[in-house]
This record gives C-alpha cells, structure tokens and sequence, in this order.
C-alpha cells in the first residue's frame, strides 16, 4: 500500500487490483486444488505442466480492466509474480504499454540460480487454516524473505498478513497461481521482443528470487535499465 500511495502523491493514477483466484477477485472452485509437487517434479524433468490458467490469462485480465476503465495505456508495474504478469503484458499487448517496471522477478531461465533450501521449505510448507497460526507460519516466511540489510518490520507484516487473512482466505488459490507460474516456462524468446522502456529493480540479497532472475531479465530486455538495490530481499523496506 505505501509503494502505490507514493506513486500517487507523484501524480500517477494508480490501479492495484487482485489477481484472478486471489483477494476478492474471481475463484477458480472448479479446477479443484493441483498436485503441486507433481507440477514441481514435471517441470524439472522437462515435461509440460499442466495448469487451470496461464500467466498469459493473467496478463489478459489486466489488460481487459484497462479496457473496462477506458483507459488505452499504462505503466505496467508488478513485482515477483507479478513482476512475471507485467512482463508478459508488455510482450503480449505493447500497444497498451507505456513502461515496464519489473521487481523482484526473473525470466523462466531453467540454468538460473534457485532460492535457498531453507526458503523455498518455509513457502512450500502447508499453511495452517486457523487464524493465528496462519498468521505466525506467514511471519515465518517473511522473516526468511526480508531485506537483511534493513531493520525487520514486525508490527507491519503481522499487520499484512491478518489483513490479508481476514479479506480473503484462500490458499489454494494461490497453489493454481503458482502451478501457472511455473507452467509459464522460460520467457527469454518473447523478452527480447519488448520495446518499451524498461526499468528491472533486484534486491542483491533475494533469498526467494536470485539477483540473477533480476540481471538476466535486464540483459534480455532491449535497453533495459537495471537497479541492484543493497541489502534488499523479497519484499519492499522502507
């Protein structure tokens, strides 16, 4: 919320909005919850992943809000998954393109560094229903993810985390989220394609998403602008 009131006091018209299967947004009951260690396992082995959705329906329903609002072109900003999202916007519909800002991100490379073990345990592990434990197991995972080079915001996540609980509890939701990320598969091709102005920001010390998904998106994306912050994880510090 504070990233989008910024922009806003710089005189940027902001639309954040919730993601399909996510917030108060459509759910997808029908397509049932997925194997996510089957759809892990099939991606490392190199066979296709089947998904409820794509990254590009994703990508398509943001532009179909644009067009809802009226409105004919953007700065597209996104950040992690939805860093994936933006990028897939601007290669897959530049005429409603003004920039792209791509955050904490990566290209789908497979010979890219991976999150740390310990990390990718903590994301990966179920996450209880109940209120209270939810919001400890998802304090667990923030405190591995934070920016080690800035002081850790306890009152703030916990404050993120039951509000997102308390609005729309859904994880599996986020499970055919994931299962469409990692069907995606490798975006160089189409990267190299994007036009636009493009600034890429990467946090030197991303447990979740290495530096390296943050470089090698800069290096495939003609004339992109690359910004390594220090001492920044897989969140935003103040």
């Amino acid at each position: 919320v504070e990233f989008c009131e910024l922009l806003a006091k710089k005189g940027y018209y902001v639309i954040r909005f919730d993601n399909r299967d996510a917030g108060l947004s459509t759910k997808f009951d029908e397509a049932g919850i997925p194997d996510f260690p089957a759809a892990i396992k099939a991606a490392m082995e190199g066979k296709p992943v089947e998904s409820a959705y794509s990254l590009d329906d994703m990508a398509d329903d943001a532009v179909g809000l644009l067009y809802a609002l009226g409105i004919e072109k953007a700065h597209i900003c996104g950040a992690s998954m939805g860093g994936m999202i933006a990028q897939v916007i601007a290669y897959r519909h530049p005429k409603h393109v003004l920039s792209l800002t791509s955050i904490m991100s990566t290209t789908g490379n497979p010979d890219l560094p991976q999150a740390k073990p310990e990390t990718i345990a903590a994301v990966l592990a179920p996450a209880p229903a109940q209120r209270e434990a939810y919001v400890e197991h998802n304090m667990n995972i923030w405190r591995k993810i934070w920016s080690p080079g800035f002081p850790f915001e306890e009152e703030r996540a916990r404050m993120f985390i039951t509000e997102s609980y308390d609005r729309s509890y859904y994880p599996q939701g986020m499970v055919r989220q994931n299962i469409a990320l990692i069907a995606n598969g490798d975006r160089r091709p189409l990267l190299s394609t994007i036009a636009v102005p493009t600034l890429v920001i990467h946090g030197a010390d991303d447990p979740l998403i290495p530096v390296e998904g943050g470089t090698d998106t800069a290096r495939v994306i003609p004339g992109a602008r690359l910004l390594i912050i220090n001492g920044m994880g897989h969140d935003m510090p103040k």
